[in-house]
């Protein structure tokens, strides 16, 4: 997918708030030496873990887009390094690491039944797993985006195409990771108050993620028209200012 980096960026602050709450929860243990950044887009968090964690000889971000990547040249050193390749193909490398940190990624890869276990696969004994991501079928912008494309004339356009999250409950995540040998787990649901003026910029927000596999699919004419309709549905929903929007996400920590 084609990643901007400058909308993605917009909602910075409210983007890298679960991020820090994330980071709170990953214990700084001794001996803690390689970390694996799993979708690490601009690779500025990757270099905030490097800081975090100054003891990692070796901190590894990687990312499929190239647009995103272009932002990371400015945090490389001699800790810290990226590749552009897909989280699929990270986890096929034989290397395994102390810390395995995905921060709002995994939520685009299909059937996390079988994603979690291989991301445990590369944890080394000792070591932590820690993932955060939205609860897309909980979020009201995503229910209203599912409902959208599914009627015409964008469900001829797609052929019928639409994605659908594989997000799972946190009940699912827990046992997995405990059916994965975790030895400690913390699993959290929280809400982050996106507070915007009007509903405009809740369009913004999602453009920036949701919407890029379906732009991308749509001809000119028919992105139009969805934008059109996806903005007035919008405004329908959250017609007062300023808009308290409750974005919902998950935090997993585990200690394998």
């Amino acid at each position: 997918m084609a990643w901007n980096p400058i909308v993605y960026n917009k909602f910075k602050k409210e983007r890298y708030a679960p991020f820090y709450d994330l980071l709170a929860l990953i214990s700084s243990k001794k001996g803690m030496r390689t970390i694996v950044d799993l979708g690490c887009g601009t690779g500025e968090l990757t270099k905030m873990l490097s800081e975090k964690f100054h003891d990692a000889k070796c901190v590894l971000g990687v990312d499929s887009s190239k647009e995103m990547l272009e932002e990371s040249k400015g945090y490389q050193n001699d800790r810290v390094y990226f590749k552009q390749r897909t989280i699929e193909t990270q986890l096929d490398e034989n290397a395994q690491w102390d810390l395995v940190f995905s921060n709002a990624a995994i939520q685009w890869i299909e059937d996390h039944h079988q994603l979690i276990p291989k991301m445990i696969s590369i944890v080394k004994p000792g070591g932590q797993l820690a993932i955060q991501m939205p609860s897309q079928h909980e979020n009201i912008l995503n229910q209203m985006l599912l409902e959208i494309v599914q009627e015409e004339p964008f469900s001829g356009a797609l052929s019928g195409w639409k994605k659908i999250s594989p997000m799972l409950s946190i009940d699912h995540y827990a046992q997995i990771l405990f059916e994965n040998g975790c030895q400690e787990m913390n699993i959290i649901q929280k809400v982050y108050p996106l507070i915007v003026h009007d509903s405009n910029e809740l369009f913004e927000f999602i453009s920036g993620s949701a919407l890029i596999p379906y732009f991308e699919r749509f001809s000119d004419e028919i992105k139009v028209l969805f934008i059109q309709e996806y903005q007035r549905r919008i405004r329908n929903r959250f017609p007062s200012s300023p808009i308290l929007y409750a974005f919902k996400r998950i935090l997993i920590k585990g200690d394998f």
